[in-house]
């Protein structure tokens, strides 16, 4: 048992080390001892309700400008959810969130938690780009919100990660600022059971400020999500 106290605490290190790296020594997803497997329904329920309603969706301004709607992707059945602010114009082009550079380090986050991006469900507060990758305003976010609220009922993650103020604010119903809330244990509770919430700074931001301690902050908020995966 000492020994693989030992073991643990070297990968932990040198994920820590190497934050966010590639090189990180990759583990298996906690709290599983093999994938967990799709549901067919939630596939199924997912799929009808973007292309029948997303990708036909004009409740705002923002259906005037986009090239295409991003709905979301990754395990329907997935116990862990990234929800973001919006797409950004790679995203927008390719119909797929989080594939533009803040994607690229996303990914890494979740390489470095011992998860594949596969393993994951990854979605936004708003389907469509706002003009010039700008935050959605509150009418915006609010027209695209039924249908975040309806993912999360479909997939029923163990566990959210919101990314960003945007999210977390929608997320929480708060206008407590994202300084203040990342890193603290909050809940999502328009679902039954309520559905654990860690924000945490968006990737977008760590490519603007990517410093050492807010690489480590990131870290941090990581580590209790695989801690609270484990439970």
């Amino acid at each position: 048992m000492d020994d693989d106290r030992a073991a643990r605490a070297i990968r932990q290190q040198v994920r820590t080390d190497r934050l966010f790296g590639l090189e990180a020594v990759p583990v298996r997803p906690a709290g599983s001892s093999q994938p967990r497997q799709t549901s067919q329904n939630k596939s199924q329920a997912l799929r009808i309700m973007d292309e029948q309603e997303v990708r036909k969706c004009t409740r705002c301004d923002l259906c005037r400008s986009r090239t295409q709607t991003v709905f979301g992707e990754g395990d329907p059945d997935a116990a862990l959810m990234f929800i973001g602010e919006g797409p950004g114009q790679t995203e927008d082009e390719q119909g797929r969130p989080f594939v533009g550079r803040a994607g690229e380090l996303l990914n890494k986050m979740i390489v470095a938690m011992g998860l594949a991006r596969e393993q994951v469900y990854i979605a936004n507060v708003v389907k469509c780009r706002p003009p010039d990758n700008r935050t959605p305003v509150p009418e915006e976010t609010a027209a695209c919100w039924d249908y975040l609220r309806r993912q999360i009922e479909i997939i029923q993650p163990r566990v959210i990660v919101a990314l960003g103020a945007p999210a977390a604010k929608m997320l929480l119903e708060t206008k407590v600022g994202i300084m203040k809330l990342r890193g603290t244990w909050q809940s999502f509770n328009m679902v039954q059971p309520p559905i654990p919430v860690m924000p945490t700074f968006h990737p977008a931001y760590l490519l603007r400020a990517y410093t050492q301690d807010n690489r480590a902050k990131v870290w941090s908020d990581l580590q209790q999500v695989m801690e609270m995966m484990k439970k």
